[in-house]
């Protein structure tokens, strides 16, 4: 598993890359070793998912009867949830660089999101935790939290557009498969399960 500190210099790699500097790829590994290793980013996403997962669970006993109780069925649930909504975009996006005939560029693509991923998920696990304990913050939040995805956009955007040299329908193309279903699966499985708010 990677350490702090090699954590860091990825992130230094995706930081340059939005910022629109090549540089950014000397920080990442783009070899198979590195796409390999990049899903490790979701180790180190558990501590923002524990905290959401809390959230969810509190918004969702709202909704049910008193004295109603979850278990570890719950958040087994949550973490299958969690797991499509990780890997369901990068096999969307495999099958339309594939598609493309662009697939010698997926693994750029799988190590450039799995990384981001990891600052992505504590800034959301950090404004959750401002719903949890402050909860009367939630109308702030709540824009707070639209800023954060249209944030979310434009990181992924930018960082397409260093992968494949600003060709914006490939760019623009990717951005929705990436994002688009996890939106639409959330809820999905979210229903199917049993684990959301009615």
């Amino acid at each position: 598993m990677p350490g702090f500190r090699e954590v860091q210099y990825y992130l230094a790699g995706i930081w340059l890359l939005i910022r629109m500097d090549p540089r950014g790829f000397r920080f990442l590994d783009m070899s198979d070793r590195g796409v390999n290793r990049s899903f490790w980013a979701i180790f180190w996403c558990l501590p923002p998912m524990g905290i959401s997962w809390l959230w969810w669970r509190q918004a969702f006993l709202q909704t049910m009867p008193p004295r109603t109780d979850v278990g570890a069925l719950f958040y087994f649930r949550l973490g299958l949830v969690e797991a499509a909504n990780w890997f369901v975009p990068l096999v969307f996006a495999g099958l339309l660089l594939l598609a493309f005939k662009k697939g010698e560029r997926f693994g750029p693509v799988i190590v450039s999101v799995n990384w981001l991923g990891v600052p992505l998920s504590y800034v959301n696990g950090m404004l959750l935790a401002l719903v949890f304990f402050l909860p009367q913050l939630v109308g702030l939040v709540s824009v707070l939290l639209l800023a954060f995805m249209l944030a979310q956009v434009f990181a992924i955007a930018r960082i397409l557009r260093m992968i494949f040299y600003g060709q914006g329908l490939m760019v623009g193309a990717l951005t929705l498969v990436l994002l688009v279903p996890s939106l639409m699966l959330s809820e999905y499985l979210q229903r199917f399960l049993g684990i959301y708010p009615v």
